[in-house]
């Protein structure tokens, strides 16, 4: 089985991977012709991909798409799981629409910027002021309701079709974003089985076989606020088998044909 990597730092451990920089893909197009997987591709990269070279990605393409655009995340998880979506809405920048969300949202509500991660990007609107500083910087609004929480939120991450762990993010002293990146802790305790099926059922139905789901508690109904393809590991370090051997095992069972026995994630050959 060989791999092509574009990011050697989500792929240290597995065998058989070759790495590429991204920049250089179609001065090494013989190389990605042959492979069988090709990991972690940007955004950029994936039609020529997918439709040009008819190669197989992983993470899949909905996975990488999808995560790219929180716009687009939130219409596909409008069709799947309309019920456990903050409300939301999706308008362009006009002084029509700015009127259309002050008289619609009652304050606090939440805004996002369209790309971003580790909860940069996302604001607590308290007042009109801050709306109106946040209109300026975006060409579309994303603005969801405030959900009441106790303070903390859950990190789902799925690896192929399984939940490989499952932690709670609880905010620092209070704050409203609740990342480990802005100095969240994590609780591996109490994890409700209730979201776990919910973010696996979604998952399945979208195709996403590589993402860690947020989701957030507000009168005892799990929301699902969004998901990164490329989620941080703070919480995955405590697991017995690492991400990259499940990421490994995962390729393995899509490979065709099959292998005749089980694999060795540290060689990539057959176990005798």
């Amino acid at each position: 089985m060989k791999l092509i990597t574009f990011n050697p730092f989500r792929t240290i451990g597995i065998p058989n991977v070759s790495y590429i920089k991204p920049e250089q893909m179609f001065r090494e197009i013989d190389r990605i012709k042959e492979a069988d997987f090709i990991l972690f591709p940007e955004n950029w990269q994936v039609n020529s991909l997918v439709y040009g070279l008819n190669k197989t990605i992983f993470p899949s393409i909905q996975s990488i798409q999808l995560g790219y655009s929180k716009i687009e995340m939130t219409r596909a998880l409008w069709t799947v799981c309309p019920d456990h979506i903050p409300y939301t809405e999706i308008l362009g920048n006009s002084s029509e629409n700015i009127e259309k969300v002050l008289n619609t949202f009652p304050f606090p509500f939440v805004a996002k910027e369209n790309r971003n991660s580790m909860g940069k990007g996302v604001f607590l609107i308290h007042n009109e002021e801050d709306f109106r500083e946040y209109a300026e910087k975006v060409d579309t609004f994303y603005i969801q309701e405030y959900l009441e929480n106790d303070g903390r939120d859950l990190r789902v991450c799925v690896v192929g079709n399984e939940i490989i762990a499952a932690y709670w993010r609880i905010g620092a002293n209070g704050e409203f974003l609740h990342n480990i990146a802005r100095g969240g802790e994590i609780s591996h305790e109490f994890i409700p089985k209730e979201a776990c099926e919910l973010v696996l059922s979604v998952a399945q139905s979208l195709n996403i076989n590589h993402a860690g789901f947020d989701i957030m508690y507000s009168d005892n109904k799990p929301y699902i606020l969004e998901f990164n393809t490329l989620f941080g590991n703070q919480g995955t370090t405590n697991q017995e088998v690492t991400v990259e051997t499940k990421i490994f095992n995962y390729l393995l069972s899509q490979y065709q044909p099959p292998f005749p026995g089980p694999i060795s994630p540290i060689t990539g050959k057959q176990i005798s």
